[in-house]
């Protein structure tokens, strides 16, 4: 049995996202973060538990230290990392993973999992279109 919009409850689904009268399910603000090719590998990295400023600096292989900065202020901003600052000489920042970002990196573990499966798929279309594209 197919599903068709008039059997859809939510009206947010009945209109487009790009159009004028669409109420704001809030895509653009998850889009935001998962666009950002760090975000998802810090989310992978804090969702084995709270790391400290250079570990994950260290686990996050090519990322500069402003880039990462960046990021975890994005992050904590939206509510999806919070930090911890442990009053020693020097200070100690801790970096874990809200509720609401174990929330959201189990979310990006499903399109991290599917890319997984996808990716020889993807390479090959890719591949066919470049072999088979009029020149």
């Amino acid at each position: 049995m197919s599903v068709t919009h008039t059997d859809v409850r939510d009206d947010t689904a009945l209109t487009p996202c790009g159009s004028t009268d669409h109420v704001d399910c809030g895509l653009g603000l998850v889009l935001d973060r998962l666009g950002e090719k760090w975000t998802v590998m810090t989310l992978a990295e804090l969702s084995a538990g709270p790391q400290r400023y250079r570990e994950l600096e260290r686990s996050l292989v090519g990322i500069s230290q402003r880039m990462m900065t960046l990021t975890l202020r994005r992050l904590e901003r939206d509510g999806h990392v919070l930090r911890h600052v442990t009053p020693t000489i020097p200070p100690t920042v801790t970096y874990e993973l809200s509720f609401l970002g174990r929330s959201f990196a189990s979310q990006v573990a499903a399109l991290v999992s599917w890319s997984a499966q996808a990716k020889s798929a993807i390479e090959a279309a890719q591949i066919d279109f470049d072999e088979h594209r009029p020149k």
